[in-house]
């Protein structure tokens, strides 16, 4: 919410071309042309009666453009018809001082130096023209970014098309934010840009441009560039501590001497110091300019405005102009905010206080509500100078009222001085909808549910013994009819004991399940809070044909409105989601997911909470913005210009940084001590800080060191390959127990890759059967030790190999360091859960129940190996979202776990939306319209009572879940490897000597072929089928033996001890 605004700030240039505009009443234009003489650019004027064109194409006719000479002062023209004909017989003069845009009307000797009053674009739109003199304009699209809404940004494989054509050339309409100051844009067509730089056209000066391929200078508005040359609005220039600024080389080479404000810089010859490119790898290559030092107010007190560092040439012209990005200062001059009390802090004499860290802002003071919508109290807050924190101390009827931080600060976004109103980010309460911040005591017992002090959570699992299912609070109950229908899809749904799902989770923790999953439940922005307010599809969806178009649409059309969202567009990190809770306004969300956590206690499961601190909803100004109102160009991770980073598809947050590192630790402390969480997963944790990690693991520690933590090592973006920090990917975190995500397992399994265009590639179990390759066995091989890049074994060509000799896309496929440290998975909430990808892959004509076994041996896979496993709750049960591999907001329909087994299992519910899975529509709509792909009750049941019987296995032995490397080398082995080995069976020995008070070794075989195989066993004769299998739901497994294993199956034996 926007309070005051100070004016932009502006800038001029010279004049680069002379415009012309013309109007005539005929609208015929086709053969009249500007000839110009005087001030023009070398090769700008042309042999009478040639002339330019009126080719551009506005509300007042058409307009003709020359470009001018560097010091023009003075231009004439006539208009003239091709044969010659004047439009008006007199020369005309254009002073340049006196404007360089001129309008004229046919047959009037009048100029206008006044632009006449035309429509122009809406508020929300901006127009770019876009003139290519060949003609061709094929493939070239328009990629934007800053400026334009969340859902209008686009990627650079899918930019903006042109809308439409006109006498200039292609016309691309742009929607913008209301508040957008600029818009960041490249013109491309697949790698090949227009111009190299990046363009931006402030809003402020033009809503609307005219281009021409290959010239920076556009033509209209007469800015001389849209480059990054001199422009304040861009941040390249970097001040990374109290006595260094670092610019890029290509910016420091455009001046003879340079400036921060009104400090000269110096260069430093060498670049930066060593300590510093450690800190910053990233510049490395940017030239190192000194700054004089300053003492720490007057320092501080030059970060509280705007900052431009500025280029002079040798006659002391401004030659080079940008903005400074401030996060390395921030944490150099207020280091010792990191240790400084931070959000709601209820004292022992019941004495609230509240501080926000705002080094930046100008001002900063409380609103304090009574009530959401009434008038705020406004109340100055103190600035700690040396701290940068502001703060206040209230009285104890301040207790569960509301407020909100009103902050003055300089605000890049706008480029301006704006005074916003903004939520706490240590926000532990939120009115509904998440106005306001509501001041709360999370020790108060009124904020307990029942049973609460007394409650027992089960016994701590080393990670090495997890055995994870994940699931979403929404998906997880709303379709359950046992489930009061107020309580579906919230957090009290867990707390009925009775319910399908319940009951369902009782067994799989009984079987062996150790731990339940949370998507995000922290509060997220996409969707409402109060069930009223949550829009639903306006049609009967189970009326339409299973391969239809109109259920996705019908979802589609209130998709943004509707109650369903994964939950990955983080709000407030620390305070309970409002739409999970029956009454989202206040604290009953904080009652509500405790109770929630309660009960799945009870019943045996720990719970692992989803956490997305890699990212934010909003930046700048945008209505989910918090942190970068508050103190804007910190806690997001800027680019080389200082445009926010947004690898994550999202604004990036910069857990690099002290205090952005510190609220992730603040936030998981919070959620660990006050909700009793027993681990977290990290999205996108390759896009932390490897440090940030540990120091999250080295605090979770102090509290209760049984906190489990693991996450998506994945290694992308502008963070890749260390680029900027050490990150926590799957290789940089091998060696600290802190697990990551084996994909190598899933892949192989599964086959092809997450992104593949081709989901019909098959992997190990999913079809290739006796046609799989013995390079994949190796890979599944090291999966199955915990990706452990130490474990040895003979591979497929004849030789021992380590895990991390074996390959995977260029990386090892084994890295880990202990098994604890490898989540091994063969499915979770993103890319299509494990029926849908086997319906792609496997043949056609495969009954049910053998697509069970299948499914049953690609789990087996996970909860069999070592390490720990992980599968998306429903999976078990053979669930399916028809074929949606990216369901995050694709509503009920496509996402609710259907716990009656006669309603199906999901499939064959529609086409998936279209804008992630059109393009594999083709493959879909056969498939979606065979009823034999949708499975019958009893062979869900079937499947579901393979896992739980698979985790019974697993929990019978501790040879299962081993909890080191060296454990893991002495015990495991695969006899049957080398190139001899049979393709599509894997014989995995697990000697128990000395550890299994029961069996001295046990034996898996995964038959992946289409047979039954006679698998090549050291002494089957003292084997004999594991005794949870005697009994089998599956008739076949209950006859299988050492020396015949059925097709499609896993089977294990077990030798007694003497």
């Amino acid at each position: 919410m926007e309070i005051i605004a100070s004016p932009p700030a502006t800038a001029t240039t010279r004049p680069q071309w002379l415009i012309v505009h013309y109007h005539r009443p005929d609208g015929d234009y086709a053969d009249w042309v500007l000839h110009a003489w005087g001030d023009l650019a070398p090769g700008a004027d042309r042999r009478y009666p040639d002339g330019a064109p009126f080719a551009g194409e506005d509300a007042w006719g058409r307009f003709a453009w020359v470009r001018l000479a560097d010091d023009a002062k003075e231009v004439g023209f006539l208009i003239l018809g091709r044969q010659g004909a004047k439009d008006v017989e007199a020369d005309r003069w254009v002073t340049l001082s006196e404007g360089s845009e001129i309008w004229v009307t046919a047959g009037e000797r009048r100029v206008g130096t006044e632009p006449p009053e035309l429509p122009q674009p809406g508020e929300e739109t901006v127009v770019i023209h876009y003139r290519r003199p060949g003609g061709d304009y094929a493939g070239w699209g328009l990629h934007c970014w800053e400026g334009v809404p969340v859902t209008e940004k686009t990627r650079w494989h899918r930019p903006h098309m042109p809308t439409r054509f006109d006498a200039f050339g292609a016309v691309f309409e742009v929607r913008v934010r209301p508040d957008a100051v600029g818009l960041r844009y490249v013109l491309h067509r697949g790698e090949e840009k227009d111009l190299a730089d990046d363009q931006r056209l402030d809003l402020t000066v033009a809503r609307e441009a005219w281009l021409v391929a290959g010239v920076a200078q556009p033509v209209r508005p007469d800015v001389g560039t849209l480059g990054p040359e001199i422009d304040p609005a861009r941040a390249y220039a970097v001040f990374i501590d109290r006595g260094t600024v670092a610019l890029p080389e290509w910016f420091a080479s455009r001046a003879v001497s340079f400036t921060l404000g009104s400090l000269p810089l110096v260069p430093r010859p060498g670049g930066l110091f060593q300590e510093q490119s450690r800190r910053f790898p990233h510049l490395r290559a940017y030239r190192a300019f000194a700054v004089r030092e300053l003492g720490d107010v007057a320092l501080g007190e030059m970060l509280r405005g705007r900052l431009l560092v500025a280029g002079h040439d040798s006659a002391g012209e401004v030659v080079a102009l940008t903005a400074v990005q401030l996060q390395g200062v921030l944490d150099d001059l207020y280091a010792s905010a990191a240790g400084a009390e931070l959000g709601p802090v209820v004292d022992d004499q019941e004495r609230p206080r509240l501080s926000v860290w705002a080094p930046t802002a100008r001002t900063v003071e409380l609103e304090l509500f009574r009530e959401p919508g009434e008038e705020p109290r406004v109340l100055a807050m103190e600035r700690d100078d040396v701290t940068g924190v502001w703060s206040i101390t209230g009285k104890r009827k301040w207790i569960n009222r509301w407020y909100r931080f009103r902050v003055q600060v300089w605000q890049p976004a706008a480029q301006r001085m704006v005074t916003t109103s903004v939520t706490d980010p240590y926000s532990v309460s939120l009115a509904t909808d998440s106005t306001h911040s509501q001041l709360v005591d999370l020790s108060d017992p009124a904020l307990c549910p029942p049973g609460w002090a007394d409650a027992v959570r089960p016994e701590a699992v080393p990670p090495a013994r997890m055995q994870i299912s994940e699931v979403s609070v929404r998906d997880f109950s709303i379709a359950d009819v046992t489930v009061p229908a107020d309580e579906r899809g919230t957090y009290l749904a867990f707390t009925r004991h009775s319910s399908a799902g319940m009951r369902h989770l009782r067994s799989l923790a009984e079987a062996g399940l150790t731990h339940v999953h949370l998507l995000p439940v922290n509060d997220f922005a996409t969707v409402p809070d109060r069930r009223a307010d949550q829009a639903a599809p306006l049609c009967d969806l189970a009326s339409f044909p299973p391969d239809s178009t109109e259920q996705q649409r019908a979802v589609m059309a209130v998709a943004d409105t509707d109650g369903f969202n994964w939950g990955y567009d983080p709000w407030h990190w620390t305070t309970p989601e409002g739409s999970y809770a029956t009454d989202p306004a206040g604290t009953a969300r904080i009652v509500e997911l405790r109770a929630a956590v309660a009960a799945l206690h009870t019943a045996g499961l720990r719970v692992v909470l989803d956490v997305v601190y890699n990212h934010t909803m909003g930046d700048g100004l945008d209505r989910f913005s918090v942190l970068d109102r508050i103190v804007p160009g910190y806690y997001h991770r800027l680019l080389a210009d200082g445009s926010t980073a947004e690898s994550s598809c999202c604004p990036n947050t910069a857990t690099e940084h002290t205090m952005m590192g510190r609220l992730v630790v603040d936030s998981l402390v919070t959620w660990a001590r006050e909700y009793r969480i027993d681990g977290f997963r990290f999205d996108l944790m390759g896009h932390h800080p490897r440090a940030n990690i540990l120091q999250a693991r080295a605090a979770l520690d102090r509290l209760r060191p049984d906190i489990a933590l693991y996450g998506e090592g994945w290694n992308f973006g502008e963070v890749a390959y260390d680029a900027r920090f050490a990150q926590a990917t799957q290789v940089n975190m091998a060696g600290t127990g802190i697990g990551t995500f084996n994909d190598r397992l899933r892949d192989a399994i599964r086959g092809g890759a997450a992104f593949g265009d081709d989901p019909a590639v098959r992997g190990f179990a999913t079809g290739l059967g006796a046609a799989v390759p013995l390079w994949l066995h190796d890979q599944i091989k090291v999966g199955l030790s915990g990706a452990l890049a130490t474990f040895r074994f003979v591979a497929h060509d004849g030789v021992e190999h380590s895990g991390a000799q074996i390959g995977y896309h260029g990386a090892p496929a084994g890295y880990a360091h202990q098994p604890g440290e490898a989540v091994n998975y063969v499915d979770a909430h993103d890319n299509e859960i494990l029926y849908d990808a086997m319906a792609f892959k496997l043949p056609p004509g495969i009954s049910q129940v053998d697509r069970a076994r299948m499914q049953v041996l690609a789990l087996s896979l996970v909860v069999l190996s070592q390490g720990a496993a992980f599968v998306a709750l429903g999976t078990e049960r053979l669930r399916s979202k028809s074929l949606d591999r990216n369901s995050y907001n694709s509503g009920d329909w496509f996402n609710q776990i259907r716990w009656d087994p006669a309603l199906g299992n999901g499939f064959g519910v529609g086409l998936p939306p279209e804008a992630d899975n059109g393009d594999k529509w083709d493959w879909a709509r056969p498939l979606l319209g065979d009823p034999a792909l949708v499975p019958s009750p009893d062979v869900i049941e079937l499947a579901a009572e393979r896992y739980r019987e698979l985790l019974r296995i697993r929990r019978s032995s501790p040879v299962f879940g081993l909890p080191t490397a060296e454990e893991v080398e002495r015990r495991l082995t695969f006899p049957a490897g080398g190139p001899g080995e049979q393709p599509g069976v894997i014989v995995m020995c697990l000697d128990g000597s000395g550890l299994d008070p029961h069996w001295a070794r046990l034996v898996v075989v995964f038959n992946a072929t289409d047979g039954t195989v006679r698998p090549a066993i050291p002494g089957p004769d003292r084997l004999r089928l594991h005794p949870e299998l005697t009994g089998s739901i599956d008739p076949v497994l209950r006859a299988a033996t050492a020396f015949e294993v059925p097709r499609r199956s896993v089977a294990v034996f077990v030798d007694d001890i003497p």
